[in-house]
């Protein structure tokens, strides 16, 4: 396959400073997931998705499905196997989902953004993904034949749920 051409990156255009718009503090980012029922059928997200997460949001579908029509987002990303699960449910409820101004959704967190059956990001929402990695810990503790296989598993499990939910997979892999 041809390489990928990079964007031209123009410091002084604020789509480059993502940073800037975020208004949450970084300690309720990096906090562990907190979901909060809102007004108007809203489900706000906040934090990190950690082990567990994907379990306490389908308790609070469970105990709200019918009134929730919104999930908001706002999280620095964490697990993929979280993130995953609650995504899939996310998208058998046909909730929508939004990241507002001030607000984050990185790393993990667009895996749910992407499950939405309506997606909305506003003009100061922050959108971050990147490709996946071992790190030199992982590689070190179950030997660098099996993080790269495992790597490349989850690309592979990413890029399978971004097609199925209908966003195409290079925007993640660019």
């Amino acid at each position: 396959l041809p390489a990928v051409e990079r964007p031209e990156i123009d410091p002084s255009n604020p789509a480059f400073r993502p940073l800037e718009t975020i208004t949450t503090p970084r300690d309720v980012l990096s906090a562990p997931l907190k979901i909060e029922l809102l007004a108007g059928g809203v489900l706000e997200l906040t934090g990190t998705i950690s082990l567990g997460s994907s379990l306490a949001f389908a308790d609070e579908v469970e105990a709200r499905g019918d009134y929730i029509e919104t999930i908001r987002l706002n999280s620095p990303g964490g697990s993929v196997e979280n993130a995953l699960a609650s995504a899939a449910l996310v998208r058998e409820k046909g909730y929508a989902t939004v990241v507002e101004d001030g607000a984050l959704c990185a790393s993990s967190c667009p895996l749910i953004l992407a499950s939405g059956a309506v997606r909305e990001v506003a003009p100061k929402g922050s959108v971050g993904v990147h490709q996946i990695y071992a790190g030199a810990e992982d590689a070190e503790r179950i030997g660098p034949a099996q993080a790269m296989s495992d790597t490349q598993i989850v690309t592979a499990r990413i890029a399978r749920h971004f097609e199925t939910m209908g966003v195409s997979p290079s925007l993640w892999l660019h």
